[in-house]
This record gives C-alpha cells, sequence and structure tokens, in this order.
C-alpha cells in the first residue's frame, strides 16, 4: 500500500505546487501534469499486481479521528476500480494541458490544476479507504474538489446552476450515506470496516446505499445533476467525472455489499429495474439532444444503467444459488466499470476536441469534419461502435458476459425463475439498438456531410496532445476487445471480493466463458481483417492510374446545399415519435408549402421529465417553505444564541428522558 500512500501524496504536492506557480503558466502546467501523470503511473502499479494475482500489505495507523484508525487496503474490487482512475487522471491530465491554454489569458489555471489533482488523489483514497470516516472525508472532497471544476467558467449563468444543482444532489446523497455508516458502525462502536455489522437493519442499509451511491452513480430519477454538470465542465474533466467519478457510487454500492449478510433476492431486482430504467430511459433521453456533451452525459446514465443490470443479476444468482448467473452478471457488470471508463473519456475527448476546433457543441451547426479532422473522426468512431457494443470492441465484451449468463440462466431455469434473465435480455437488446441508432445519428450528423455553418467549415484538427490521449483511448478499446479471451480470466480476484464466492468458483465461470467468447472475437477480428485486406488491394490495384472525385448524385439538384442534409432533429424523429409517451418532445417548425417550397424548418426540444417533473416543483416548494420561515432570521446574534441554548435544553430532555 506504499505505492497508493506515494500516489496519494504525488497528486497532492502536483497540485499544490501548481496553485503556487498559478500566476507562471508554464510552471502550473507541468506540475499540473506532471503530478497527475506521476501520480497515476505510480496508483496502477499495485492495481495491476492485485489484478495479476498477487497481494500488497494493507496500513492500519492510529489517529486522532475517533471510532477506528486510519486504514488501507486493496482487493480485487479496489484494484479493478482503481486502474482506471489512474489511467484516465494521466490520459486527461495530457489532454487538459492543450485544451486549456486558450484559457490563459482569461484566468488563473493554477486552481484549476489543484482540484484535478485533488480529486484523483481523493479517487485513489476512496477506493483503498477500509474506515467510514476516512471514506467519508474522501468522498466529500471528491465532491467538492469536482464541484470547483464544474464552476470554472463560472461567469457564465448556465454554468453557475449546473454546478450548484451538482453540489445540492451530491450532499443530499451524502446525506444518507451518513445515515448508512452510523448503523453499519454502532453495533461494534467503530467505523473500521471489518467491524461492520448490519444486524436487522440490512434492508434499510441496502435502500439507503442505493439513495445514496446511486445519485453520484446517476440511477434515475437520481440523474438529474449529471447532463447538467458535464457539459458545464472542461472536457478533460467531463472524461473523469463521466469515465471513473460516477463510479465511485458504483463501488460504493458494491463495498456495501460486502457488509452486509446473504443478499435477499428483491435486491437483486430492485438492481435490474433500475438498470433497465436507467438504460432505456438514458438512451432515449440521449437520442433527443442537440448539444454533443449533453447527449454523452445521458449516455453515462443508459450505461450506469447496464452496470446495474448486470450487478442485479448477480445479486438474482447470488440469492438462488446459482454460482453461473451470479459470477457473469457480476463480471459483466464490473468489467463494463471498466469499458465504460475508457470509451466514455474517449467520446468525451473527442466532443471536446470538436468544440475546440469548431467553438460549439450544438450538433446541428456541425457537419464535415471529417475532411478537417480525420484523426479525430477516426477515434470517435471507435468510440461511437464500442458503446454501441459491435464486435470486437471492448464495450462488446462485458454485455456479452451479461448475456450469456441470462441466456444459461433461462435455459436452465424453471419459467418463473427465468424471468429476470428474459427482461436483463430484452433490455439490453432495446439498449444496444438505442445505442447503435444514436451514435449513427450524432458520429453522421458532425463528422459526414457538409459544413453547416462557417464555425464548422472553419475547423481544424486538435492539438497533437489532444489526439495522442483519443488515440491512446481508442488503442484501448480495441485491444481490450481482441484480448477479451485473455483479460475475462483476471476478472477472478474483483469478482470473488464483489460476490463473496471463492476465487476457485469465480474463475471456473469465468473460463468457461472464454470459450464463446474466443469465437466471437476471432470472428469479428477475421471480418474487420479481411476488409483491410480489400482496402489495401484496392489501393493497390488503384496505383499509378488516375482517380477523379465528383459529387454524389443529389436526386437531380445542380447545387445542393447544408440543408438538404439531416439534423440531429430529423434523424431522430421517427425514434423519439415512437416513445413520445416517455419523451413528451415539443415540435415547433413549418412544414413545406406549394410545389417548390423556399421556406421549411423543424425545432423539437426534449425536456427531462424527472427534472421539470419531480424535482423542480419539490424544490420551489422547499423554497416557497424557506421563505415563510424567513422571520426566524432577525440578524440578531442574541437570538441565535437563544436557538442554540433551546435545542440543547431539548435534547439533554430527551436523553436524559
Amino acid at each position: 500500500m506504499y505505492f497508493t500512500v506515494a500516489a496519494i501524496s504525488i497528486f497532492l504536492l502536483g497540485g499544490l505546487s501548481s496553485l503556487i506557480f498559478g500566476r507562471r503558466h508554464g510552471l502550473c502546467a507541468f506540475f499540473g501534469i506532471g503530478g497527475a501523470v506521476a501520480g497515476a503511473a505510480t496508483a496502477a502499479v499495485p492495481a495491476i499486481i492485485v489484478l495479476a494475482g498477487g497481494s500488497v500489505d494493507p496500513i492500519s495507523w492510529p489517529w486522532s479521528m475517533p471510532m477506528g484508525s486510519f486504514r488501507l487496503a486493496m482487493d480485487g474490487m479496489s484494484a479493478l476500480f482503481m486502474l482506471p482512475v489512474a489511467i484516465l487522471s494521466g490520459l486527461a491530465a495530457i489532454y487538459g494541458g492543450a485544451y486549456l491554454r486558450h484559457y490563459r489569458d482569461k484566468m488563473q489555471l493554477g486552481n484549476s490544476w489543484f482540484f484535478f489533482n485533488l480529486l484523483a488523489a481523493s479517487m485513489v483514497t476512496l477506493v483503498v479507504a477500509r474506515n467510514g470516516l476516512l471514506f467519508l472525508v474522501a468522498w466529500e472532497v471528491m465532491s467538492l474538489a469536482s464541484f470547483f471544476l464544474v464552476m470554472m467558467e463560472n461567469e457564465r449563468a448556465d454554468v453557475r446552476q449546473a454546478g450548484w444543482t451538482y453540489l445540492v444532489a451530491t450532499h443530499i446523497g451524502t446525506a444518507f450515506l451518513l445515515v448508512m455508516f452510523f448503523l453499519l458502525g454502532r453495533a461494534g462502536n467503530s467505523m473500521d470496516f471489518d467491524a461492520f455489522a448490519a444486524g436487522p437493519m440490512g434492508n434499510v442499509i441496502f435502500l439507503l446505499a442505493i439513495i445514496g451511491f446511486g445519485t453520484k452513480a446517476g440511477f434515475i430519477p437520481l440523474h438529474t445533476w449529471l447532463p447538467e454538470a458535464h457539459p458545464a465542465a472542461p472536457s478533460h474533466v467531463s472524461a473523469v467525472m463521466s469515465g471513473v467519478m460516477i463510479k465511485m457510487g458504483i463501488y460504493g454500492l458494491l463495498r456495501t455489499l460486502t457488509f452486509l449478510p446473504m443478499p435477499a433476492e428483491w435486491w437483486g431486482w430492485v438492481l435490474i429495474g433500475i438498470g433497465v430504467t436507467s438504460g432505456v430511459l438514458g438512451v432515449l433521453l440521449a437520442l433527443a439532444q442537440h448539444d454533443l456533451k449533453r447527449l454523452l452525459a445521458y449516455h453515462s446514465v443508459e450505461n450506469i444503467g447496464i452496470i446495474a443490470l448486470g450487478i442485479g443479476l448477480g445479486i438474482v444468482g447470488l440469492a438462488r444459488g446459482n454460482a453461473p448467473l451470479a459470477v457473469l452478471g457480476f463480471a459483466g457488470g464490473l468489467l463494463h466499470v471498466v469499458n465504460h471508463a475508457v470509451f466514455k473519456a474517449l467520446l468525451f475527448l473527442g466532443a471536446g476536441a470538436v468544440a475546440h476546433a469548431a467553438g460549439t457543441r450544438e450538433i446541428d451547426r456541425l457537419g464535415g469534419l471529417l475532411k478537417k479532422m480525420p484523426q479525430t473522426a477516426a477515434t470517435f468512431l471507435i468510440g461511437s461502435a464500442a458503446i454501441s457494443a459491435l464486435p470486437p470492441l471492448n464495450g462488446f465484451v462485458s454485455e456479452f458476459l451479461i448475456y450469456l449468463g441470462s441466456f444459461q440462466s433461462a435455459a436452465s431455469s424453471p419459467a418463473d425463475a427465468a424471468i429476470p434473465a428474459l427482461i436483463a435480455i430484452a433490455g439490453l437488446a432495446l439498449i444496444g439498438g438505442l445505442a447503435a441508432a444514436c451514435f449513427a445519428k450524432a458520429f453522421g450528423v458532425v463528422f459526414l456531410g457538409e459544413p453547416r455553418s462557417d464555425c464548422a467549415a472553419q475547423a481544424h484538427e486538435a492539438p497533437a496532445a489532444m489526439r495522442a490521449a483519443m488515440i491512446i483511448l481508442a488503442g484501448c478499446c480495441v485491444i481490450l476487445g481482441l484480448l477479451s479471451p485473455l483479460a475475462v480470466p483476471l476478472m477472478g480476484p474483483a469478482v470473488a471480493s464483489a460476490s463473496g464466492l471463492p476465487l476457485n468458483v469465480a474463475n471456473q465461470h469465468l473460463a468457461d466463458a472464454v470459450s464463446p467468447l474466443l469465437w466471437i472475437t476471432f470472428g469479428a477480428a477475421t471480418f474487420l481483417a479481411l476488409l483491410a485486406g480489400l482496402a489495401l488491394l484496392r489501393k493497390r490495384l488503384l496505383a499509378g492510374r488516375p482517380v477523379g472525385q465528383a459529387g454524389t448524385w443529389n436526386c437531380g439538384y445542380a447545387a445542393p446545399t447544408a440543408r438538404m442534409q439531416y439534423t440531429a432533429s430529423s434523424f431522430a424523429q421517427p425514434l423519439t415519435d415512437i416513445f413520445r409517451i416517455f419523451l413528451r418532445t415539443h415540435k415547433t417548425g413549418r412544414d413545406p408549402q406549394g410545389l417548390f417550397p423556399r421556406n421549411a424548418d423543424l425545432q423539437t426540444h426534449t425536456p427531462d421529465v424527472f427534472h421539470d417533473g419531480l424535482f423542480r416543483p419539490a424544490f420551489l416548494g422547499v423554497g416557497w417553505l424557506m421563505a415563510r420561515l424567513r422571520w426566524l432570521q432577525h440578524g440578531r446574534l442574541q437570538l441565535y444564541v437563544l436557538y442554540i441554548v433551546l435545542t440543547l435544553l431539548v435534547l439533554l430532555v430527551w436523553k436524559l428522558g
């Protein structure tokens, strides 16, 4: 664990140094980026050791805080979450060095680099903490650091609104976690994890964990902060928040399950319901978006739903004694944590490169960027295919494990016991199809066709550092997919830690999944190799021959314009119309009139029904109530002291009674 302590120290030292040299841009960036990269590399070492089957010694130091000690340890589950934290923190810092250059004249970047390194240090601490108080401190530091990163451009009203929405949401979740940890620690009078005991409160603790950690993860309907905060943050911060920070909610939920007795089957049903709901509604809301980063933010909700679906199936498998379903469910959910971190970070970095080059994230103002930004387009296409679960990329592998466990369970169980597996199969199929349609829209409208505005026509390729981070992540999508038959067996320690099953049982069922995965991956890789071979053959046959270029046939129009192309609204309209009962999309525009129509347009706006119909009225009601109580606030210290004294007296009487 000394590598982990060293990594936390390096992150903090780099952040503090960048804050000290905030007025000197070169030194500020050097310490900020250098601290993040060095800290990430150091943090990755123990994670790799544990995932490879080794172990690291825990740390337990006495400290002055009550109820326990300063304890750090790493098991397979901690290692699995640590690895993407380390990789993305380092790559996002490299990307951010180039991305933030045009902010140099607007603000001091020392604050941004300080909070970025503080965020990375808090997440590293969180996954190895073995004391409830230490966990909550790291959780709060993570929340505050990400809040200040979201608020970097706080002169904008929409950024301030997004930041405060996030801050309120994350502290509502923390309130539930405080109650949960109190219930866990009161039996043993200690906040050390190994002294936790749920007693008869297991069901209550599980529900508190669902709300507290689900708020951070983005479970529907607790997700409303997410599509506000992620677009407002700088793109390298969005990549870290979506790629790994929201996964801390998943980690916390899984860690809480290890404190509880054998799970009840209804716990799994709850997570399956949350998973299908978040997955389907998340991708539908993404499909209706016009802002590229907001579209990606809703896809984070979708993929968190897939992770919850896998974990829910795993819990159902544990409750029924179905070891294959338990192993494959947990394995699929945990592997999707890693895979989503890679391809979602890639897509957010790609969206940032587009915004950096074109000056806008509005999809309908883009187009034709494939010619202007070929490397960004290629990496974004790989990320789009990966998030759509197309083989042989990494997104396919984790969903395949969930499919495999579901099909095996449905085939070998009685009709009533096969229901959760059938729900998972249907939900994953619908999510996958809608995700493919959504990214066909996103990639096609943004990168293909002709520019729809002057800003798109004048776009340019991203700087080398930004492209390097995207290329590395795109390579990880390919490598994790092609080498998945080798990677899946390494999931054994993480699955055993999360599920409580013996390591040999986890390894056995993971090994059984390798054979079908090997054939599918081999077939897809062969198909891609054949396409590449045909492309090379075509290039060789055309070498030395004149090759001309001409516009495509345009249905008889001699002078086509960008207005003839699909927009984001028109592309998604057939699907959004099918699901209009859930989306409540508002349409405005003018229909074509006459034989030769000149003016016609379509605009759509899809509100978040949970934000507008649930949370906004609730908070307006709270605001109204607080306004009615404003008479208590006189500005007189004597009255405030009186309030405190009366409260203490009431508590004393209650305690003595």
